[in-house]
């Protein structure tokens, strides 16, 4: 591969900037460089924008209204979109369930959802986890019963982040109770407003409900909400996995923050001198920034050969681990950074008409939050030991 940028796509770059700068809301904008709290109505605000740009479904064949851009494109669009501090789009919806349904959906649940997702009509969750399946997902075990034209669903999801918001949730269900643990499992879309369906929220632990369990009693959801085969949910949940875990490598947001990090630490002063300059935070600044450089072409790498025509394999469990740690690593060098002042948490500061006094820096506030909440990384999507699990037996052969 070739990491020079054409003159074809120096030019895409400049479009794209062009772009941010006339459409990205600077309100929104800034909470995000800020790390203010996003609401709901932000988000979608910005997904509206996109799609009326013909920009937010970066990985939809172009045919179901995708970009039917290059990899190297869609990358460029990330970073600039990163940099720019323009919102992550919400992927349950545009990354997650609609490459399935693209794939595995009837003519129907396409025409149907896949232009509410473009319009953001509807905000998806994921209905994966569950007390007791978590890493060991196949270990699932919400039923669900088919009763003439209807399944009946039965059980309960956890860890469903901003389940609280969302009107429509995709869920992985035990049809066969007596088939092997892979097997036997299907893959619903089910509404949210259907009668039985309880959200309570878990607060975690850096203040936030974001997180939510769903239970479902008795919940009637229509047998044509089925996507793919009856018991071959597991081709439909592993799919939707190695999208998820691409996504996860976050390596235009690692960039944008590492960008901030470095400037933070030229104004923070260590032993009479700027904090950059201490040996010991600038060579591990300098491993981080490697590792993102290292993390970056594989990340390339592995698009292009989904853009060839595959599906993202076992590199995707890559690009986990990698993304995550030092999506981790540089929240703990930021509390380096801010030293004690990373110690009070002020919830209300969090908010972007805090008008109050900040302890220390004004970067320090959601310091400490970030470093909690970003703990939840090296978990979700499949923990990290789970992911060299599947490197050492798909690629290593062990």
């Amino acid at each position: 591969m070739d990491i020079n940028f054409t003159a074809e796509e120096a030019a895409f770059r400049d479009e794209v900037r062009a772009f941010l700068k006339d459409k990205l809301p600077e309100d929104i904008s800034r909470k995000v460089k800020e790390h203010k709290r996003l609401g709901k109505e932000d988000t979608i605000r910005w997904q509206k924008i996109l799609n009326e740009q013909g920009w937010l479904a970066l990985h939809w064949p172009k045919e179901h209204g995708g970009t039917g851009w290059s990899p190297i494109q869609k990358h460029i669009f990330e970073e600039e979109c990163a940099e720019a501090g323009a919102p992550t789009v919400l992927p349950f919806g545009v990354n997650m369930v609609a490459p399935v349904i693209i794939k595995f959906g009837t003519q129907e649940q396409k025409d149907y959802y896949l232009p509410r997702i473009l319009k953001s009509e509807d905000w998806w969750c994921q209905g994966y986890s569950e007390p007791g399946a978590g890493s060991d997902l196949a270990s699932l075990k919400t039923r669900a019963v088919r009763e003439g034209d209807h399944y009946v669903v039965n059980g309960q999801k956890t860890w469903t982040t901003l389940g609280q918001h969302a009107d429509m949730i995709f869920c992985l269900v035990r049809t066969d109770p007596d088939a092997k643990k892979q097997e036997g499992i299907s893959f619903l879309l089910i509404d949210m407003n259907t009668p039985g369906i309880t959200v309570r929220p878990l607060i975690t632990l850096d203040g936030e409900h974001e997180v939510n369990e769903v239970f479902f009693d008795d919940v009637k959801v229509p047998v044509e909400n089925l996507v793919g085969e009856e018991n071959k949910g597991w081709t439909c949940a592993k799919y939707l996995l190695t999208f998820e875990r691409t996504g996860i490598a976050g390596v235009g947001q690692s960039k944008a923050a590492l960008a901030h990090l470095k400037q933070v630490a030229a104004q923070q002063i260590s032993n009479g001198r700027p904090l950059i300059e201490d040996p010991h935070f600038r060579r591990r600044l300098a491993d981080v920034e490697m590792e993102l450089m290292s993390l970056e072409m594989t990340n390339l790498r592995t698009v292009a050969a989904a853009e060839a025509g595959g599906v993202p394999g076992a590199e995707s469990s890559f690009l986990k681990i990698m993304g995550t740690e030092l999506r981790q690593e540089i929240t703990h060098l930021f509390r380096t950074a801010a030293g004690p002042y990373a110690l009070p948490f002020l919830n209300e500061a969090l908010h972007d008409d805090f008008d109050g006094n900040y302890v220390g820096p004004e970067f320090a506030a959601s310091v400490s939050a970030r470093y909690f909440n970003f703990r939840k990384l090296s978990i979700f999507g499949g923990s990290n030991e789970i992911q060299k699990n599947i490197i050492s037996k798909m690629i290593l052969g062990l």
